[in-house]
């Protein structure tokens, strides 16, 4: 449930008129506050007046597609999003995972399925004390660098753009959002909303390992991101973060 017990409000968005009616009704069951529409003005409009817990969101829609609207609202909120693809589009759920989506379902899908999967990313999405959410800013400059969250660059001491994945920046989004504070491997798990935590698990250290790189961190001693034995990682720089 969200705030003060209320029912937590999914939006559902798939221009297939049947399937937009099934989850209605199914997810309304369930004790959820659904709302449902057909593409991304009806979404942006959503977000905008309704403020969903959560988003189901369709790949295939006419105009903009849902990997647009998914990277375009990652940029801007840290609304959960479950992707629904047509079985068979490997590239696409990968694709969809990189640009910040936390959970896919397959279509045809069963909608008990569904309904796992939205309360398992919710749990994860609340899996943290609220001093530990992802803070929502334009800039961020540290040690010379300068991360943009709005376009998700990361700009070098000497000006040059350097590239990131999706799970690039998300990594370095919670270390900007948390300095000078331990983060345990679990907590990153938890901040990554990676939609299966045992990959996240095994490659965290694998992944810290490929953001020093990307900022020049010697790994040896490394400067910016420094391991806590025993315990897991602080970001050592410090952050002033402001609008865009």
């Amino acid at each position: 449930m969200g705030a003060l017990n209320t029912p937590d409000h999914i939006l559902v968005v798939d221009d297939d008129t049947e399937i937009r009616s099934l989850l209605h009704e199914y997810l309304q069951k369930q004790g959820y506050r659904v709302t449902a529409v057909a593409d991304g003005k009806g979404l942006r409009t959503a977000v905008a007046t309704s403020h969903p817990d959560l988003i189901i969101l369709d790949l295939m829609l006419p105009g903009e597609d849902g990997l647009t609207l998914c990277r375009d609202l990652r940029a801007k909120s840290a609304i959960p999003i479950i992707m629904l693809t047509a079985r068979g589009d490997e590239t696409d759920r990968i694709v969809g995972l990189e640009l910040g989506a936390d959970d896919y379902v397959a279509k045809p899908f069963s909608p008990r399925e569904l309904l796992a999967r939205i309360k398992s990313v919710l749990r994860r999405a609340r899996a943290l004390p609220e001093n530990l959410k992802t803070e929502e800013s334009g800039l961020f400059l540290f040690a010379g660098w300068t991360l943009d969250a709005a376009t998700r660059n990361l700009t070098s001491p000497q000006g040059v753009v350097v590239a990131l994945s999706g799970t690039d920046f998300r990594l370095l989004k919670i270390f900007v959002d948390h300095p000078n504070r331990v983060l345990t491997r679990d907590q990153l798990i938890d901040l990554m909303l990676s939609r299966d935590a045992g990959p996240y698990d095994r490659a965290i250290d694998v992944q810290v390992s490929r953001l020093r790189q990307r900022l020049g961190d010697d790994a040896k001693e490394p400067a910016i991101i420094k391991t806590v034995r025993g315990q897991g990682y602080v970001f050592a720089a410090h952050v002033e973060a402001g609008a865009r």
